[in-house]
């Protein structure tokens, strides 16, 4: 989390003379940072939450019971939220004084918003803080810089604020992060053999220097400079600045980047409810840069920096549920992200925006399990020709699966047998016994008695190619539907 120097705070915001604000309890935690407002009526909002929110609510999802608004409130500060902002009636049940106190002794503030501040205008005024506080930073900071001063005042865009910059120091500047991409839209990366390996590595380069850009988590990269054959270099000491300005912008960058991305967040979470008209989809997409042809993927086995960072010079939408992480935005993405070590991706079929993602959702989900299930990065939906074969509508696939799979699946629940699960694993190693039984960990004679036990329970001989085909397009339905592991 930043620093709360950089932050607005609960109190700032308690102070705020428009939104008349009245604090009801958690006075201990008026120091928290808030990086976002969000109005929530789910009763545990936490698995879309990233720490740092004021969670805003007419009471809905405030349980009545004092344990259930205890453990309500407790939930959200676990999940590292700064403070709730209740309704001043409305929905809001009575609050009891265990919710109280639970909210004192952690420290978390708890507000209530007047019925005359709609809840947008707490938002917008938590995104002007916020704002504001950035562009003071970065006026403050280059302050440093003395003749650098002025090119802060026209509010150039990166692209021409470096032109300037190379004209006044007598260099060529590159930009790059330490896997050698852009750095900042608008400066050119350098040729990737000219990075050096470390951040400690020494400045100087035949031709120039290479300098890290310093960022809070370590160096976020090198800008590099070659001296100009036209031109009268500076030395080492301007180019340190430059590169102190490139951090600054960088900064400034990341931080729109962090609010377009939770606010991407929420929208892809709203996408995957089928709760936005076409129309309004698309123009949010197009916000977001995403345009064209679009896909969904389901990502697992790797955290969500290891995602941001893969695709850190891409537009998308990432949503974390639980251990998936949904990534939506062109089919492409798939290729970044399955060079990730440990990575089970599934990506669904291409489709175009503003297009319901009710049928994407079931691709995806389906593909990540074979990726998982098969030990490869990245199945794309229909790579495999027998999916054709399987229709989109849900009471069809359910149908299928209950007239060739329906006994099987009662057996296994019955008896809590593993039939079905292991004709699967066969089939998907082309029914070489061995193998499949090791994947099971199970004797091959385990797997072979499994084998013939399934057969007798669905009446389908597996050494036909008649019932083989038809089982195997079931097991692909029943997969679909997430009926199996």
């Amino acid at each position: 989390m930043a620093d709360n120097k950089e932050r607005v705070t609960v109190g700032d915001l308690l102070q705020h003379p428009a939104l008349q604000l009245r604090l009801l309890a958690g006075a201990a935690g008026l120091h928290r940072s808030v990086s976002w407002a969000h109005v929530s009526e789910l009763d545990d909002p936490t698995p879309w939450l990233l720490g740092d929110e004021m969670i805003m609510t007419t009471g809905l999802a405030v349980p009545r019971s004092a344990a259930g608004q205890r453990a309500y409130l407790e939930r959200l500060d676990d999940a590292g939220v700064a403070a709730l902002a209740v309704s001043a009636r409305l929905h809001m049940p009575p609050l009891r004084q265990a919710f109280f106190a639970a909210a004192e002794r952690r420290g978390m503030p708890v507000l209530e918003v007047p019925l005359a501040v709609p809840f947008i205008a707490v938002a917008r005024e938590v995104a002007a803080a916020l704002q504001e506080d950035a562009a003071h930073r970065l006026g403050a900071q280059l302050q440093v810089f003395g003749a650098l001063r002025w090119l802060t005042s026209e509010n150039l865009d990166t692209a021409t604020l470096f032109t300037r910059l190379e004209k006044l120091s007598g260099y060529a500047i590159f930009l790059c992060t330490m896997q050698g991409r852009p750095l900042l839209p608008g400066v050119p990366a350098p040729d990737p053999a000219v990075v050096p390996g470390s951040a400690d590595a020494p400045p100087a380069i035949p031709g120039g220097f290479a300098i890290p850009v310093p960022s809070p988590g370590g160096a976020a990269g090198f800008l590099v400079a070659f001296e100009r054959e036209d031109a009268r270099p500076a030395g080492l000491a301007v180019v340190q600045h430059i590169a102190t300005v490139a951090a600054l912008l960088l900064a400034a960058v990341r931080t729109e980047r962090e609010a377009l991305r939770r606010e991407g967040a929420e929208f892809l979470a709203e996408l995957l409810q089928d709760a936005l008209d076409p129309a309004v989809a698309q123009r949010h997409l197009k916000r977001h840069f995403i345009k064209g042809e679009i896909a969904l993927a389901v990502v697992r086995g790797v955290t969500e920096d290891a995602v941001l960072r893969a695709l850190e010079d891409q537009p998308y939408l990432l949503l974390n549920r639980g251990e998936d992480r949904y990534l939506l935005g062109s089919p492409l993405l798939g290729d970044r992200v399955a060079v990730l070590p440990g990575v089970a991706a599934g990506m669904s079929r291409p489709f175009g925006p503003g297009a319901s993602l009710r049928v994407a959702q079931r691709e995806a989900r389906w593909s990540a399990s074979h990726a998982a299930a098969s030990g490869r990065a990245l199945v794309r939906y229909g790579e495999d020709t027998t999916g054709r074969w399987l229709p989109d509508d849900p009471a069809a696939l359910t149908a299928l699966v209950e007239h060739v799979l329906g006994e099987a699946l009662r057996y296994d629940a019955g008896h809590g047998s593993r039939l079905l699960p292991s004709v699967r694993t066969w089939m998907e190693r082309d029914r070489r016994t061995d193998e499949a039984a090791a994947a099971l960990h199970i004797h091959p004679n385990t797997l072979s008695y499994r084998l013939r036990r399934f057969g007798e329970v669905t009446g389908r001989d597996m050494s036909t190619t008649g019932a083989f085909a038809e089982v195997w397009l079931a097991v692909r339905a029943a997969a679909e539907l997430g009926l199996l592991d």
